[in-house]
């Protein structure tokens, strides 16, 4: 990586935006980006509770409520190399409060929804402004940190926002569906992401660096239907096999001609290829992947089945789901310290393995009456997630230039996002076949588990860094 090479700043923004101004205000910039994900986040985690609600009311089933969760990670994983390619093109605080704004409008939409197919084409419109806002708020972390070890706090703090979700959404998801219905649950991230939308201009320095670059409408075209068909491979693998075999098929193959047509770009591709050639980059992707595989499936399938088989309603299963957010929370602070003393390697890797422990205690734990083992299971997860979460983002985009920062952290998020959607997909999918209940959450825990073990083992073999290094 060429660390003499530096993002361009708007010139109309001269000189307050400057890597040397910027760090006079930088108080105001994690805490807007912070805000960003919070959003994102708190949003998702409460949908994941108020499935059972949702398909009472709108008179659907696991089918329909899976789409409900994977239309926001379908558009979010197709459309994430664009968003990425954008910020670096167009600026990362113009794309991040285009994000911003379209997921307020979509908030409102679900809100509304007066239907299941309203409430899919909600989430999905809200898929499209994360892909805006998460791989900008990444990229303007490398760009306004580019001190390794100051980004790893940075990083860490910004990872802990996911376990602060985790801790708000339940039980405060919990009290809105219960006293107000489920449509309050998106009412109440429509202050938050305004917000994210209107400190931007104050609190970030504008940076875009297109270094000959430009759009590129057939890449991000098979791009896309590259990963949306493999999403959609997923979700419809039980419902329709043969659908979901030929979404498969036009998945290879634009993937395929994505490729060829990027290796003709070289420098000005979408997805410059040459980045895949970090080991470290490539370690990254496959422990994101992982961890977001089973962790996705646990928040999807644990409190629906433990509000279908009445163990505990939506306020109870949330408030047994804290341990696990407040142990992220607090891991999370101290992730950079971890990278600094043993490395992202053992870091990263080590947490992956730890969530998938986790998962393997809780699959072999749902039979029994006391969920002690379980809530043991879901604080290691909470310390996995907490030790991995940051110092993968921070590994990933470490791994490139600033310049292609905004790219590095799409990519990254492409790969947290397919693990998402295929775990959601493929463990829902399990659990269904298993006929739910303890016996499908065990079936979909064992294999969360094992994948994220396996693919832990894969980045600990790739990732080649040491103490001190993102």
């Amino acid at each position: 990586m060429d660390t003499k090479q530096s993002c361009r700043i708007d010139p109309a923004t001269r000189p307050s935006t400057t890597a040397q101004t910027s760090a006079s205000r930088r108080w105001l910039t994690l805490p807007t980006l912070c805000l960003a994900v919070l959003v994102a986040q708190v949003d998702t985690a409460v949908v994941n509770l108020a499935t059972r609600a949702i398909g009472r009311d709108l008179h659907v089933g696991i089918s329909v409520l899976q789409w409900v969760m994977d239309s926001y990670n379908l558009v979010y994983a197709a459309l994430l190399l664009t968003g990425g390619l954008l910020a670096d093109l167009y600026g990362r605080r113009r794309i991040f409060m285009t994000g911003a704004g379209l997921f307020t409008a979509a908030s409102i939409l679900c809100a509304v929804a007066p239907s299941a197919p309203v409430l899919i084409a909600g989430r999905a419109l809200a898929g499209l402004g994360a892909a805006l806002l998460i791989p900008a708020s990444l990229a303007i972390v490398r760009v306004v940190w580019a001190d390794p070890a100051e980004r790893g706090r940075a990083l860490g703090i910004w990872a802990a926002c996911n376990g602060v979700a985790m801790a708000i959404a339940p039980t405060l998801g919990g009290v809105l569906i219960n006293h107000a219905g489920w449509r309050s649950i998106f009412w109440v991230v429509i202050p938050l992401s305004a917000a994210a939308c209107a400190l931007a201009i104050p609190a970030m320095p504008e940076s875009s660096d297109p270094q000959g670059r430009h759009f590129d409408a057939l890449a991000q075209c098979f791009g896309a239907v590259a990963l949306g068909g493999l999403a959609f491979a997923a979700i419809q693998s039980r419902e329709s096999p043969g659908l979901a075999g030929a979404a498969l098929l036009v998945a290879v193959l634009a993937f395929a001609l994505f490729v060829r047509v990027e290796a003709g770009k070289g420098a000005a591709a979408l997805v410059p290829l040459d980045i895949f050639r970090s080991r470290t980059f490539r370690g990254a992707l496959a422990a994101t992947s992982g961890m977001t595989f089973g962790m996705y499936g646990l928040l999807f399938l644990l409190p629906l089945t433990w509000q279908t088989t009445g163990r505990f309603g939506a306020v109870g299963a949330g408030v047994a789901l804290m341990p696990m957010a407040l142990v992220f929370i607090a891991v999370s602070t101290f992730s950079g310290a971890l990278v600094r003393r043993y490395g992202a390697r053992v870091t990263a890797a080590g947490g992956v393995a730890v969530i998938g422990m986790g998962l393997l205690l809780i699959g072999a734990s749902t039979y029994q009456a006391s969920i002690l083992a379980t809530e043991i299971g879901l604080t290691m997860t909470g310390i996995g997630m907490g030790m991995a979460t940051g110092p993968l983002m921070g590994a990933a985009v470490g791994a490139v230039s600033a310049a292609r920062s905004g790219t590095a952290s799409a990519i990254i998020n492409v790969a947290r996002m397919a693990g998402a959607t295929i775990g959601v997909a493929l463990l829902g999918a399990l659990f269904a076949m298993a006929h739910g209940g303890p016996g499908g959450l065990r079936a979909a825990m064992l294999l969360g588990g094992s994948v994220q073990i396996a693919c832990a083992a894969a980045a600990y073999g790739a990732m080649r860094s040491r103490p001190g290094h993102s």
